[in-house]
């Protein structure tokens, strides 16, 4: 299969055989041709080149309704949901026929209990959390009773029990009933864990193929890469239990962040964040873990003065901050790496040097004029300091990979010297070599003093990172613990609103 957008083949003759009775992984880099790959079995894309075969029949999909028909389904990583309807309603749209709302009703529950993605049919998808959303999603796709189905990152908004429970059913439809699934994932442990073999692609080619029991995370890390990776492990974690000490003596010196009572209201007047209260020390990394959807984007877009508060303070070594106010969660020392940096991070058609000065221009300008010499100088030395790829300071972002622009980001913040980083989603879509560089990053800056916010879906990367964990539900603390104290277990029960 080959597909090209403009002069970038997206896949360069791809091959892949995924067969019945199996769970088949696709593992790789951002751009690596995952994604056009599966669009194009599903028929959201149509390939240049190649072939696909089922049952050994070549057949020709032009869309999602002709790739239906064909028996194959997929759960796509971005919702595609009416948020006006409720759960059974979305798990019925596209039916023919004679709509029997019972008979929808009771097939969302059947499903709901045999794949463990309980769900109440009645609830308006408007008012589900991002995990609930989910679960809506992969439901419509089952309805279906596909032959093949397509996961692309399936767990990104699950609770670690709501992914064992999937896959461990998904393994039983699989061996029993002979199916098909093509998971495509970033997540090694997920690969390990789940599939019986795995396809490796980088740069829109397919460089390995490995049955799963012949390998390790760092032979697929390393294919998926092209060179070696240091990856998480026990042994890294508790060597960073010596820093989780220190920080720890360290108590008694006024905490670098602190909310305490906040409140934050949406539109409709629900609670975002309830009665928030916690506080982050100097040094110190506090991990916040949650299902996405309980409140962590607020939090970012709180000390980003993108949100407003309805109640409770915010202080910044001690002082009262009033982050509504345009730069005064800036000037104060708090940075923040969003969690979508297309959103909120960069602009993707000003050149790196332009999106390096955005948070504040003032260090290269004189009498409201930029000085582009200065504006080029500090540009090239954060280029060179934190190894952005890049033509140079005049290169538009768009030009730079996800990883290169996430350097950007990073750059920018680190190099205000802030008191406190807010790093949201640090890691999102980036391949392992990206992710190894970012968290080295995070924690050189904790080690030089900053007090560091990391909010993450990534129960690895708050295990490895964190010295305290706080975990939200929703936006309201379920759970405070060390990371001695933390199993995956336990944060995993907080995160589905256990109070232990």
């Amino acid at each position: 299969m080959s597909k090209r957008f403009g002069a970038v083949a997206a896949c360069d003759a791809v091959d892949i055989e995924i067969h019945r009775g199996e769970i088949h992984g696709i593992l790789g880099e951002n751009g690596a041709g995952k994604s056009t790959l599966m669009k194009m079995l599903i028929g959201l894309v149509v390939p240049d080149s190649g072939s696909i075969l089922v049952d050994g029949a070549s057949v020709r999909i032009t869309d999602p309704v002709a790739a239906a028909s064909l028996g194959i389904g997929m759960v796509h990583q971005h919702f595609s949901l009416v948020e006006a309807l409720t759960v059974w309603e979305n798990v019925a749209l596209g039916d023919t026929g004679r709509l029997s709302r019972s008979g929808v009703r009771d097939a969302v529950g059947d499903l709901s209990d045999r794949y463990g993605l309980r769900i109440d049919p009645d609830a308006l998808v408007a008012d589900l959390p991002v995990g609930l959303r989910q679960r809506v999603e992969i439901l419509k796709c089952l309805r279906r009773e596909p032959e093949i189905l397509i996961f692309d990152e399936p767990t990104s908004v699950l609770t670690p029990e709501e992914s064992d429970d999937l896959f461990r059913s998904l393994r039983g439809v699989v061996e029993q009933e002979g199916r098909s699934v093509a998971l495509v994932s970033h997540k090694l442990t997920e690969m390990l864990d789940v599939t019986d073999r795995v396809t490796i692609m980088r740069n829109g080619s397919v460089v390995e193929r490995f049955v799963t029991t012949e390998v390790d995370a760092g032979m697929l890390a390393t294919a998926m890469v092209g060179r070696d990776v240091r990856l998480r492990s026990a042994q890294e974690m508790s060597q960073s239990d010596t820093r989780e000490r220190v920080v720890a003596d360290g108590g008694g010196s006024l905490p670098v962040l602190e909310f305490r009572n906040v409140e934050v209201r949406e539109s409709g007047g629900s609670l975002e964040l309830d009665d928030l209260t916690f506080s982050l020390g100097t040094g110190e990394i506090l991990g916040m873990a949650g299902v996405e959807g309980n409140g962590q984007r607020v939090i970012a877009d709180l000390l980003s003065g993108l949100r407003n508060r309805s109640g409770g303070e915010i202080l910044v070594n001690g002082s009262v901050v009033d982050v509504s106010q345009p730069g005064s969660a800036m000037d104060a020392g708090i940075a923040v790496i969003p969690e979508d940096r297309h959103d909120s991070g960069i602009v993707l058609e000003m050149t790196v040097a332009e999106n390096l000065m955005l948070s504040d221009p003032s260090g290269m300008s004189s009498h409201g004029v930029i000085d582009g010499l200065r504006r080029e100088k500090m540009a090239a030395d954060l280029i060179e300091r934190f190894a952005i790829m890049c033509t140079g300071p005049d290169a538009p972002m768009w030009t730079l990979s996800g990883g290169n622009q996430q350097r950007v980001v990073l750059a920018r913040e680190i190099a205000a010297e802030p008191t406190v980083l807010v790093a949201a989603q640090p890691t999102r879509g980036l391949d392992v070599g990206a992710i190894e560089y970012m968290t080295d990053q995070l924690r050189q800056a904790a080690g030089s003093g900053v007090g560091i916010l990391l909010i993450s879906s990534e129960l690895d990367e708050i295990l490895e990172l964190a010295d305290r964990i706080l975990v939200i539900y929703r936006g309201q603390v379920t759970g405070e613990m060390t990371r001695s104290e933390a199993t995956r277990e336990k944060i995993g029960r907080l995160m589905g609103g256990d109070i232990l």
